[in-house]
């Protein structure tokens, strides 16, 4: 079934997820701060807003996709933002990476507006976003879940209700531990195998069909091969996510020694210049430890 949906956000994640939300069939208006993803959105098939209150005016759906928690409050709870403008009964769907507390807010503010609210935050990277092969994490109710089931089927091959209003948002906090930590030992790797001298792109290739291998080693090893980082997510949104989770797993009293370390790491990166690289380039923070000259 077809359905009107406001997207607003359409950065390197969210155009193609719009993008692959109108091949689903669906009617899609973007809204974005600069122009351009929005004329690639409507040279797909969608339309283009020059507002949040154009763009989510007659929506069934709105998805929200944006950098971080203020940019969710500006475009959701500001004066010209979401709920402000949306028709009640609409569902408001926030796929943006935020603390589990503002998500909380989030849907208290929605529902006394009169719309639902789902926290559906995602993984895979660009990647996984352009080929539609997202993990999808979803915390909200059951049955606004099930209403939003076939959207994100069209976004994504792993889509799972986690818990209430908030629960998607702490999974993915746990996401991005999991990621930060795989990515900074396989660049520790990496910089190891090729001291060793050893031939790097066999190496990986065996690691990667071993119990080494992960997602991480298969997305990541080309960037990492060819020292190519164009983002395909940046260490600056890697280094906010950090801090959710430290923030998160101190609210709960759970230990992450391993998880501080590499939070400092990604820290350490970004503060050397790497902020607008793809995460994969905390390959460049272990060069400079282990003293090579890093171009």
């Amino acid at each position: 079934m077809s359905r009107k949906i406001a997207f607003i956000g359409l950065g390197i994640m969210g155009k193609p997820m719009a993008v692959n939300l109108v091949r689903a069939g669906h009617h899609v208006t973007g809204y974005n701060l600069t122009r351009e993803p929005i004329d690639a959105l409507v040279a797909a098939g969608g339309h283009g807003a020059g507002s949040i209150a154009e763009a989510v005016a007659d929506a069934e759906v709105v998805i929200t996709m944006v950098p971080a928690d203020p940019q969710v409050e500006q475009a959701v709870l500001g004066e010209d933002g979401v709920l402000a403008h949306a028709a009640p009964g609409a569902l408001l769907i926030d796929m943006s990476s935020i603390t589990p507390q503002t998500s909380v807010k989030v849907d208290a503010a929605a529902r006394a507006a009169g719309l639902r609210a789902l926290d559906a935050p995602v993984s895979g990277g660009e990647a996984g976003a352009v080929e539609a092969v997202l993990s999808i994490m979803v915390g909200g109710e059951a049955a606004d879940f099930a209403e939003a089931k076939p959207l994100f089927d069209a976004l994504g091959t792993t889509v799972v209700h986690v818990g209430p209003a908030g629960a998607g948002q702490t999974v993915k906090a746990a996401n991005q531990l999991i990621v930060a930590v795989n990515i900074q030992v396989l660049a520790e790797a990496v910089v190891f195998l090729e001291n060793a001298g050893v031939d790097l792109a066999a190496a990986l290739d065996v690691l990667g069909g071993g119990l080494a291998g992960s997602t991480v080693l298969n997305r990541k090893k080309g960037n990492m091969l060819a020292r190519e980082f164009a983002p395909g997510f940046r260490i600056d949104l890697h280094h906010k996510d950090m801090g959710i989770v430290t923030d998160a797993a101190r609210a709960v009293g759970a230990a992450l020694p391993l998880g501080a370390v590499a939070a400092q790491l990604v820290a350490s990166a970004r503060a050397n210049g790497d902020g607008s690289l793809d995460h994969s380039a905390l390959l460049r923070g272990v060069e400079r430890l282990s003293g090579r000259e890093v171009k």
